[in-house]
């Protein structure tokens, strides 16, 4: 494993993409281990804030512990989330190219099915599939099994955040391009997701991508989100971000923010115990995850650390705030710490530092790609009589 540390780090693409993706497993692990839990049972559990990584909820009972037994939730080890976006990174990988709802059918649910890896939360090599929560085994029953057409597939599945949380890689392949970044991941989150879930996917992807732009910050990364966001999530974000505004830590932040985003949220104030109406598919509202991630960035003006502390102790699904936060915050170019980085990596038994190699020649690879075809395009719109290619 060869970690980057803070010395070296600059504005290139390399640094944007490994900050993105080793950003958001760190952030994925840290949150894992309070994920469902509110700030007031997370601090009397920790006797305080999470300042790292921390163990598992129930300590030694995580086997056997409900609700989440039996997966072994902290000691830096990264959830679903990561596994999934490094599957998504795989499959950039083998395309080595801008990629669909087809490509999610073709090669995404035949890896999660086929190939065992090592799971950090069994502690044991397994197929990637029998982690995966039961609104990301919907791509195996829809595509594998039922043969939906990828373009719709997601239609009838828990409206969630499950395809936002690992669509970093989306933005990072349409680095600096937020638009497109958005409409590709609505392509592939069409395999998985709908509604609102589906366009958190494009939205996240959106903002990575503004995140790598250079001169980016985190008031201009908002105000992609904002120019691309649809309905209830475009409603949500702005009212969650007008409060961040107001707050400059996340310790005043973290009752307001969870005011703010409520009425766009079908989840409930019981996270573990959703209301009837919850992940039904609906133009007014939201996820709650991209919501706070984007405030989390704005509360903590950038900074890696405070942004993924920030999603942490925010608890709820904590872990997919914390690793959108980290995505953002890390392509963005803040340092993400290295004693985590490290301390993860080791944990889990992952290079955390190979995907973003992987993902960063191929993003060199589709832009030169997108290069020639766009040229062939104007060529072709000058012959027919529109402008002129020197135009």
């Amino acid at each position: 494993m060869t970690p980057i540390g803070e010395e070296s780090r600059g504005s290139n693409l390399d640094e944007r993409i490994t900050g993105a993706l080793v950003g958001a497993a760190v952030g994925d692990a840290l949150g894992g281990p309070v994920e469902g839990y509110s700030p007031d049972q997370i601090t009397e559990r920790h006797g305080g804030r999470v300042h790292g990584v921390v163990g598992p909820w129930h300590g030694d009972a995580w086997r056997t512990a409900r609700p989440i037994a039996p997966y072994h939730k902290g000691d830096g080890h990264v959830t679903d989330d990561t596994l999934m976006t490094h599957a998504l990174v795989r499959v950039y990988a083998r395309v080595r190219d801008h990629l669909d709802a087809y490509a999610v059918a073709d090669h995404l649910v035949p890896d999660l099915m086929t190939n065992p890896r090592w799971i950090p939360e069994l502690e044991a090599e397994a197929l990637p599939l029998q982690r995966l929560f039961l609104a990301e085994k919907w791509l195996v029953a829809r595509l594998a099994y039922g043969h939906v057409d990828p373009r719709e597939a997601g239609v009838g599945n828990i409206v969630n955040c499950g395809a936002a949380m690992y669509m970093a890689p989306v933005g990072l392949v349409n680095a600096a391009n937020p638009a497109g970044a958005y409409a590709e991941a609505l392509d592939i989150a069409g395999a998985h997701q709908s509604s609102y879930g589906r366009e958190a996917a494009g939205v996240l992807a959106a903002a990575v991508a503004a995140a790598t732009a250079p001169g980016a910050t985190p008031d201009s990364v908002v105000t992609a989100c904002l120019s691309l966001a649809k309905d209830g999530t475009r409603a949500a974000i702005e009212k969650v971000c007008e409060v961040a505004c107001e707050h400059g830590d996340f310790e005043s932040a973290l009752v307001p923010l969870r005011q703010a985003v409520s009425p766009y949220d079908t989840v409930g104030p019981d996270y573990r115990a959703p209301s009837l109406g919850a992940r039904r598919p609906s133009r007014l509202h939201s996820i709650e995850e991209l919501p706070v991630a984007l405030a989390m960035l704005l509360v903590s003006g950038g900074d890696y650390r405070q942004a993924v502390l920030g999603a942490v102790n925010y608890g709820r699904d904590c872990d997919s705030i914390a690793t959108m936060a980290g995505a953002l915050a890390g392509a963005l170019g803040s340092p993400v710490p290295e004693d985590w980085a490290k301390t993860v990596a080791e944990a889990s038994r992952l290079d955390l530092w190979e995907p973003a190699r992987t993902l960063a020649a191929v993003t060199r690879e589709v832009f030169a790609q997108d290069v020639h075809r766009r040229r062939a395009h104007e060529q072709a719109f000058a012959s027919l009589g529109g402008t002129p290619c020197s135009a």
